[in-house]
């Protein structure tokens, strides 16, 4: 399952002005572009690094483009947060997920109280809820979620684990949106309180899977599963 990214552009990364946007040097001209997720991406975004651009055409932009991959060494990183929903909802879609090969597309962003999961299968007669999580950070071999305390995240885990209490499927996917990743494991020194909550969650029956990505200018592939170490 693969995304095609299309028109891009090199350019060099200068400085991160807030969450969402960076200046980059591109052509030789300064631009401000927009970063499609609010990750530190400490390890990321630093002076100097290669990135690739893609020009947003969305009515009422203020940037011209956004950050969609950088260079780390020899390998590269999306930063784009919704890559993985697509991917996943595609791989999903058509049937091409093997924990969810017998499961039913119905929808995208189902509501529950206090918010929205990623998508919403359907397994004979019961209800399938799946929650994607991406990755950007890798240390050693092992890709690591947060990057940042997540509230929001800790949340999902815990209604995820309240509706699996009730009969329901409930998964949550981690992508690795880069292809040095070997293992998953949530970052317990980032956000505690996310690394117990998902703990809990596997404990309670909520299904923990990750994948990583392979990731080249041109397109994104879904790859392989990657062990999970909770």
């Amino acid at each position: 399952m693969h995304i095609l990214f299309g028109q891009t552009f090199p350019a060099i990364f200068i400085k991160r002005l807030n969450r969402f946007a960076g200046l980059v040097d591109l052509d030789g001209r300064q631009v401000k572009v927009h970063i499609p997720t609010s990750g530190r991406l400490e390890e990321l975004l630093v002076k100097g690094a290669a990135v690739r651009l893609k020009p947003g055409n969305s009515p009422g932009r203020r940037t011209e483009f956004s950050l969609l991959l950088v260079r780390m060494q020899n390998t590269w990183v999306s930063v784009d947060a919704q890559l993985a929903n697509r991917l996943v909802g595609k791989a999903l879609k058509n049937n091409e997920l093997l924990p969810f090969g017998d499961c039913r597309f119905v929808r995208s962003e189902p509501a529950f109280a206090g918010g929205r999961f990623d998508f919403l299968l359907a397994e004979s007669s019961r209800d399938v809820y799946v929650e994607v999580k991406s990755v950007t950070l890798v240390e050693g071999e092992t890709g690591l979620f947060p990057d940042a305390p997540t509230e929001r995240g800790r949340r999902h885990l815990e209604k995820l684990a309240a509706l699996a209490q009730k009969g329901c499927r409930c998964a949550v996917i981690f992508v690795a949106q880069r292809e040095d990743a070997k293992y998953f494991a949530p970052y317990g020194l980032r956000d505690p309180a996310f690394a117990l909550a998902l703990q809990q969650a596997q404990a309670g029956g909520v299904e923990v899977y990750a994948y990583r990505c392979l990731i080249t200018a041109e397109q994104a592939t879904l790859a392989e599963r990657l062990p999970v170490l909770i």
